[in-house]
């Protein structure tokens, strides 16, 4: 009987997150012939004209909940419009990106359906078994693959931003959009507004280059080369939990057991020493570039290519040939 894999779609000032399409991407290679990709659009009034691309991403049908109380993410209010959808749908599974809002949503909906639930899936495959979901573990050092022991049950699954390619977009293709009316419940919180402080326009968990600073920066000035190299190279500015501690940048910027996870094509650590904690968040890029005065630094252990020197002579040369470069 075909089942139904639904995702649920993130939006940001208005627009659609890649992780949106990297799960739906994840959904497909979960799914067998004749089964059917739903995505969910929870948001604000106006949050529906966005369905036309999750379809030309390869969303067979699409849910539309909008309403006011919905403009900004609440653990409540989006459980209550999600559960609309899924006592609708009854989905044999629903997946989430591994992002702030996915994390706290997703065992949120778990417990409500008690159903079983895998996190931070960086890769997917199909055999004669069933799915297998790839998943990190020991701070990257190791990973597990993990199946649902009850094919028959509700799955639900989070997918970590940038390991899994979507599919190429075809701007012919169209899905049946559905609207859905949102309960509006008695909510115990109301969010009113929302202040953010970002490290840039690029998010820094979907952003292809990251630069990042640790203690070796030596003060929040000390970013500023930084910033300007990722400004030219079209990355986000990360840093180290030693930064943030001492005050050179905000705790958004923190990637490490208890900052962000990223996995870009390029990272790039500048004095960094290479603490497990950060090692944590970052070892899974596809590329480690590491600059430190510091020879024996334990960043150079995993770094693909490394250059011993002060990342205040080194960052200003590279940005000044990446521009050069790339003009």
């Amino acid at each position: 009987m075909p089942k139904t894999f639904l995702i649920v779609a993130e939006a940001r000032g208005g627009k659609l997150r890649q992780v949106s399409f990297e799960t739906l991407r994840a959904a497909q290679l979960s799914a067998e012939e004749g089964d059917a990709i739903a995505a969910v659009l929870i948001g604000g009034p106006g949050s529906k004209a966005l369905a036309g691309e999750l379809a030309a991403y390869g969303a067979d049908a699409i849910y539309s909940v909008e309403d006011a109380a919905l403009d900004h993410y609440s653990s409540e209010a989006y459980l209550t419009a999600l559960l609309a959808v899924v006592d609708t749908l009854k989905p044999h599974a629903v997946y989430f990106g591994h992002t702030a809002s996915g994390r706290d949503l997703a065992p949120l909906t778990a417990a409500k359906l008690e159903a079983g639930q895998l996190s931070d899936v960086t890769a997917i495959e199909r055999g004669d078994g069933g799915v297998l979901f790839t998943r990190p573990l020991y701070a990257g050092k190791a990973v597990e693959k993990k199946a649902f022991t009850d094919p028959d049950s509700t799955w639900i699954v989070t997918i970590r931003p940038n390991n899994i390619a979507p599919q190429a977009p075809d701007a012919s293709r169209q899905a049946a959009v559905t609207d859905v009316a949102y309960p509006a419940p008695s909510l115990r919180t109301i969010v009113r507004e929302v202040v953010k402080k970002t490290s840039g326009a690029i998010d820094l968990a979907e952003a292809k280059i990251v630069v990042s600073g640790g203690r070796g920066v030596r003060s929040a000035e000390g970013f500023r080369p930084l910033e300007e190299l990722a400004a030219v190279l079209g990355g986000a500015v990360g840093a180290s939990r030693g930064a943030c501690d001492a005050g050179y940048c905000e705790y958004a910027m923190q990637i490490g057991q208890t900052g962000k996870v990223v996995t870009p094509e390029i990272y790039i650590a500048c004095g960094i020493s290479g603490a497990i904690q950060h090692l944590a968040g970052m070892s899974s890029s596809r590329v480690i570039i590491a600059i430190n005065k510091d020879p024996e630094a334990p960043i150079f252990k995993i770094a693909d290519y490394g250059i011993v020197g002060d990342l205040f002579e080194v960052v200003p040369l590279l940005t000044e040939e990446f521009r050069r470069f790339l003009q």
